[in-house]
């Protein structure tokens, strides 16, 4: 059966905004962020953070639940920074291509990005899955023995509610050398 559409849809392509004219739209100064998509301290934070992401694997991988509690909100504090400078890059690559999405200089600059940070993040995924490993009353007594990790509860409890849907099994056959 072919669905039932008008037999002609046109479309006025000059009219983007439904005719009103909207003037001069604001323009974000995100030199707080990045002076430019080619400012060296982009490249630097990269580099820097790769560097912090195969520090934090070294240091952390398959040792999380012999951590005491500061050790554990140790790792967590690591784990925040990384987060912290790798949303400064995106925040500011998303809204640099927010403010013109036909500027296609922008918007390879945010796929770039978001391809080089996915890259630049794989030794981390272990953490959320390790940190998932730990039996929930080991966790507890690190979070009780600890003020800076009780401190990071609320996310610990996000990550632990998403517990049932991570892809462990993967996880066990990377570590192992197995293809799943």
């Amino acid at each position: 059966m072919t669905p039932a559409f008008p037999a002609e849809i046109t479309r006025d392509t000059e009219d983007h905004h439904g005719g009103v004219d909207l003037g001069d739209l604001p323009d974000w100064d995100l030199t707080d962020l990045y002076p430019a998509m080619d400012a060296p301290e982009v490249e630097a934070d990269l580099a820097k953070t790769a560097a912090a992401c195969q520090a934090f694997a070294q240091a952390y991988e398959g040792n999380l639940a012999d951590l005491d509690g500061d050790g554990l909100a140790g790792a967590l504090a690591d784990y925040e920074n990384v987060d912290r400078v790798l949303g400064r890059i995106m925040s500011f690559a998303g809204l640099l291509y927010q403010q013109n999405t036909q500027d296609m200089d922008r918007a390879k600059f945010l796929g770039d990005m978001q391809g080089r940070i996915t890259d630049l993040t794989q030794p981390l995924v272990f953490f959320t899955l390790e940190l998932n490993r730990l039996d929930k009353d080991h966790l507890d007594t690190r979070v009780g023995e600890s003020a800076a990790l009780a401190r990071y509860r609320p996310w610990l409890d996000r990550v632990r509610a998403m517990q049932p849907y991570q892809l462990g099994i993967i996880y066990d056959s990377a570590q192992k050398g197995l293809t799943p």
